[in-house]
């Protein structure tokens, strides 16, 4: 990755101790930049730091949710007060909905769950290292997103929770382009504790069964390639080579990379309100049948 702008960078990631997180640190260490990793598991987060510094890389911990702002808090200070900089924020922090659950058999606060670990966790990176990076007038902020947004892989905690990080994301690159700051989202496909084991199995062949999974999709889902695959994706978007791409939202799983273009309603009908009545339920049965 030599000559990508990452060399000497300091980097915050959010759940960084298992899965694509995990490959994602292991690349920027790779590539010169010093490390914040974090999760919820202190050995694992010590493992995490102890693997990265026995390598040759720059590395320290933080354990606890990125969805209490108090742990994000406390990575950036630690980059700031450890390594002398931070350049980059990655947020790869998530947890499971419920096996089974619906929209119907979800509890609040297994929603609420849901918003903190993802959503949440993405604002408060977003806000406090976007902070840091405003005043700087660089920065570069990478969420995890979810393919899950669209619906297409049932629940309903998780999915709102993911397709509010990428309208966070497209909100935050307007608000903070001005000030030199990117932010972009990535959709990964790949095996982790997420999307493994027979409980997510049951759901992706429910999901087929039901019509809502094709068949190249139930197959790509049961199998995905190991998080090394996208791993390239977030080191890409964090570096100078990126320094153009900003409110932009990507999926990569194993071999395949694609771009989301941006949400424009389709034309059904036009016509001009100020010298037309408002549609009547017979015309719009008659558009929207």
């Amino acid at each position: 990755m030599a000559g990508f702008g990452l060399a000497g960078r300091v980097a915050m990631i959010a759940g960084s101790t298992r899965g694509i997180g995990l490959a994602v640190a292991y690349a920027l260490a790779g590539s010169g930049v010093s490390l914040v990793v974090n999760g919820r598991d202190e050995d694992a987060v010590a493992a995490t730091v102890d693997e990265i510094v026995g390598g040759g890389g720059r590395a320290v911990g933080v354990c606890g949710s990125a969805g209490d702002r108090r742990v994000v808090e406390k990575m950036a200070a630690d980059a700031l007060s450890e390594f002398g900089a931070l350049d980059i924020a990655i947020n790869c922090a998530g947890i499971a909905e419920p096996p089974g659950s619906t929209v119907l058999t979800i509890t609040e606060d297994e929603f609420r769950e849901q918003l903190d670990a993802h959503l949440m966790s993405a604002f408060h990176l977003t806000q406090v290292a976007g902070g840091v990076f405003a005043e700087q007038h660089s920065g570069a902020i990478v969420l995890t997103g979810s393919a899950a947004a669209l619906g297409t892989f049932g629940g309903s905690g998780y999915p709102a929770a993911k397709a509010g990080v990428t309208a966070l994301a497209s909100a935050a690159a307007g608000d903070l382009a001005p000030l030199g700051v990117r932010i972009n989202v990535v959709m990964p496909g790949a095996k982790s504790r997420l999307s493994s084991g027979p409980e997510y199995v049951r759901h992706i062949e429910s999901l087929h069964a039901r019509g809502i999974l094709d068949d190249l999709t139930r197959d790509a889902a049961i199998d995905p390639a190991p998080p090394e695959y996208v791993a390239p994706l977030y080191t890409f978007l964090a570096g100078d080579a990126a320094a153009d791409i900003t409110g932009q939202t990507f999926t990569a799983a194993g071999g395949f990379i694609g771009r989301y273009d941006p949400h424009q309603p389709t034309l059904i009908a036009y016509r001009e309100h100020t010298s037309t009545a408002p549609y009547t339920m017979t015309e719009l049965a008659d558009l929207l049948r």
